[in-house]
């Protein structure tokens, strides 16, 4: 067999990507991990409900362990950029930083992007790390109970935002991104449940040292200890799409109950699969799809019974 012929090319360097190169390692498969280093999960300043860390731990860090791990049992990390995958018979060629890469199976954990708040940059970044500024109220609710909060909308996913993080406070304030967005039934909802629904659009949010502000179009400036951007998020499923995996309505990509696309050879794992976006699914899904691609191979090579 060819020496330098991958059994799995992972896409993908988030807890999902880690989590199936860790798998396939000890599975003493040759797995590659392309990392665009631009996981979600490098921004979470310090997760509390990631299982065996009660004191929580921050996000780099974790991936940073995982790297590790990864490589401790053999597997090889590199930061670049999947330009392209086509197929090749019952193989694939992968264009990684200007050369080409051969591989049995692909494993996509390509993530999604969040669409982000029109803020600076530095700005945003700061926000992420004072707690101000949030974007997974499943991840981190428990952190803001009792807190004054405040929800950036987009339609109905900001409605069901500001419902949802009731659970936590008392002081919830929606503040779509279109008064007219909002229907009379879901008016009508928010008004049950005491949330506060604002009809200027917000013009500016600034992040200050105890809370983040956000200066409306007529000139008022309302004050939260954090604020939720429920905006949506775009799945990065341009290599999917150009290796032929069926994507949901919601544009997550569709897989069978071995994570496995609709695509021969092609596996997915993470957020950019259709399901709920945490940390611990994104791993359950690697766990269960590295297993899965172990299989394939072990038949392919007439190993298994």
């Amino acid at each position: 067999m060819d020496s330098d012929l991958l059994d799995c090319l992972v896409v993908g360097g988030g807890p999902a990507g880690m989590t199936a190169a860790i798998y396939l390692a000890r599975y003493r498969r040759r797995a590659l991990v392309v990392d665009a280093n631009d996981s979600r999960a490098a921004w979470i300043p310090r997760s509390h409900n990631h299982a065996g860390f009660p004191d929580g731990i921050n996000g780099v860090d974790l991936l940073a362990r995982m790297s590790a791990q990864a490589r401790h049992f053999g597997a090889r990390v590199e930061r670049a950029d999947v330009e392209r995958i086509d197929r090749d018979g019952d193989r694939f060629t992968a264009e990684v930083a200007g050369r080409a890469v051969a591989a049995r199976t692909v494993l996509l954990a390509t993530g999604v992007v969040n669409r982000r708040p029109a803020m600076d940059p530095a700005e945003h970044a700061r926000a992420m790390a004072r707690g101000h500024l949030r974007y997974c109220p499943v991840c981190d609710g428990y952190e803001v109970i009792d807190r004054s909060i405040g929800v950036l909308g987009a339609d109905g996913h900001g409605v069901a935002e500001a419902l949802f993080l009731r659970t936590y406070s008392e002081d919830v304030t929606l503040l779509p991104a279109r008064y007219a967005d909002v229907d009379a039934r879901d008016r009508e909802r928010l008004s049950r449940s005491n949330i506060r629904l604002i009809e200027p659009r917000v013009h500016q949010l600034r992040t200050g040292e105890r809370c983040i502000e956000a200066e409306l179009a007529d000139g008022t400036t309302l004050r939260f200890d954090t604020l939720y951007a429920a905006l949506g998020s775009d799945a990065r499923t341009d290599l999917a799409v150009a290796l032929g995996c069926a994507l949901s309505d919601g544009g997550g990509i569709v897989a069978d109950a071995h994570q496995a696309t609709s695509a021969p050879g092609v596996w997915v794992a993470g957020d950019v699969a259709e399901g709920l976006d945490q940390i611990s699914v994104a791993m359950g899904h690697a766990a269960v799809a590295a297993t899965a691609i172990h299989n394939q191979l072990r038949a392919e090579d007439g190993l298994a019974r």
